[in-house]
């Protein structure tokens, strides 16, 4: 009796203590405070600042979805082109945070480069997790690409070369929205595709069920993971298994860059998604940065390298001379 009362406690402590977890309870999510964070171990990286080009026409923050809570927004940094009927490739950027933190403002450097390299960089905003759990992030991703198909013509989108890029959380978004195309299990459109034609992961699993995905919860806190998937793995295991984009990977999936940091936990289903990918012949590429940090993407030299194996990669893929 005792020891069942003490087992009683501890779940409600844990389930208490996920409850009274709150966005205030974590530390912003933005390139400045990530560099003050890195420059601590890595002394000799150098901030990523916005680029200014006359080459770039910026467009931002323009709502492409309204719900009950908010008016979601994304940028779009294209190509200046001479040529009014010319379409560039589009890349939509999804950012990091856990699924609880961030903004599309940390992805917006990013689109500007991609800009310059003749691709249209879109970073979008989506429903975090302490305003919605899962899956609500996936569909808001899934409209948003509805969104520029649907306004392909106004910003000189080539609709039918679409990819998604995401770092650390927004990578599994990006791998699940791009391995679940139309999809009954998210947001769709009747007549209007939301498949992808590549993805580009930045250091994010591709499976939260994984022996790799490693437990990131404290002691009677619960992870960021069980707060936008409304409880931990052994609570609401289905969930969990859902959003793991392993699951659906297939001889359909989209050709996939994967660019890692030195830390295994963030790389956990990438090798066996790899197998999957090359017993299907599909195209990919992989990258692990030897001796780099988490979040390496918001700070250089590791911008840099991120962005050119990911032109280099949409290059192959999405490029031709008439777009």
């Amino acid at each position: 009796m005792k020891s069942s009362v003490l087992i009683s406690i501890a779940c409600f402590l844990v389930i208490y203590n996920a409850i009274a977890q709150k966005k205030e309870d974590y530390k912003p999510y933005t390139i400045e405070n990530t560099f003050q964070k890195l420059k601590k171990d890595y002394p000799d990286i150098s901030a990523i600042i916005p680029l200014v080009s006359d080459s770039i026409i910026y467009c931002e923050d323009i709502t492409y979805k309204k719900t009950e809570t908010s008016k979601l927004k994304l940028d779009i940094y294209r190509p200046k082109s001479q040529n009014k009927k010319e379409t560039f490739p589009a890349v939509l950027l999804i950012h990091g945070g856990g699924w609880l933190v961030g903004s599309k403002e940390n992805e917006r450097i990013m689109g500007q480069h991609l800009a310059l390299n003749g691709y249209i960089g879109i970073p979008v905003s989506y429903r975090l997790g302490f305003e919605a759990t899962y899956p609500a992030a996936v569909n808001d991703i899934k409209d948003a690409i509805i969104w520029i198909r649907k306004h392909a013509k106004k910003y000189h989108i080539n609709p039918e070369k679409i990819a998604v890029l995401g770092a650390s959380a927004g990578a599994q978004l990006a791998t699940l929205v791009g391995v679940t195309p139309n999809s009954s299990m998210y947001s769709s459109h009747p007549k209007i595709s939301n498949k992808v034609q590549a993805i580009v992961n930045v250091d994010g699993i591709v499976s939260f069920i994984h022996p790799e995905a490693a437990a990131e919860s404290k002691p009677g806190k619960a992870s960021m993971a069980g707060i936008w998937l409304n409880g931990e793995k052994e609570e609401n295991f289905k969930l969990w298994k859902e959003a793991s984009p392993l699951e659906y990977v297939n001889s359909q999936t989209p050709p996939t860059l994967f660019i890692n940091s030195s830390h295994p936990r963030f790389h956990a289903g990438r090798d066996d998604m790899l197998h999957i990918l090359n017993k299907h012949s599909i195209y990919n590429e992989t990258y692990t940065l030897k001796g780099s940090p988490h979040s390496f993407w918001l700070a250089n030299p590791w911008f840099d390298t991120t962005l050119n194996y990911t032109v280099n990669f949409l290059n192959k893929l999405l490029k031709h001379e008439n777009q």
